[in-house]
């Protein structure tokens, strides 16, 4: 029978049994079929559609841990006028890596076109991707909740 992760947990609780590399579109699941670096198959079974980060945990039924490696995956370095760029990054909504030197977003023909065309220096990288969390500061943009009612 194929182990299933119920729940995930934001880093290990003792050893991991082995790792999962996963691109950042990847790491937003409820229910998938995955199988580990090594092979190994489970299945995510989450009450709620989850954003997992680099370092998170799958916590499979069984007890074992699988941890979450970000993949390399195709991206663009972005140089020039970083506050400017990044508004526009932002005005699209895309995800954005934000460095001292350098925004790193996923490459896309259209985001480069446009990038370019604000006088951005545009240069292909692999890597893994790890952008900046939602508007509150963790995970992704989905929705507007900060944990208390206004009430």
């Amino acid at each position: 029978m194929t182990a299933r992760a119920l729940q995930t947990h934001a880093h290990a609780h003792g050893p991991v049994a082995d790792h999962i590399s996963l691109t950042y579109d990847a790491r937003i699941l409820r229910r998938k079929r995955l199988v580990t670096d090594h092979g190994e198959p489970f299945v995510v079974d989450l009450p709620q559609t989850t954003s997992v980060d680099a370092g998170h945990v799958f916590v499979l039924d069984d007890g074992r841990q699988i941890a979450v490696i970000a993949a390399d995956e195709a991206l663009m370095r972005v140089t020039g006028d970083l506050v400017r760029l990044a508004w526009h990054i932002g005005n699209r909504h895309a995800p954005c890596a934000i460095l001292p030197d350098a925004l790193v977003v996923q490459r896309e023909k259209v985001m480069r076109a446009m990038l370019e065309q604000l006088g951005a220096t545009v240069t292909d990288v692999d890597g893994p991707f790890t952008p900046e969390g939602g508007a509150y500061g963790h995970g992704r943009t989905m929705g507007h909740d900060h944990g208390h009612s206004h009430a």
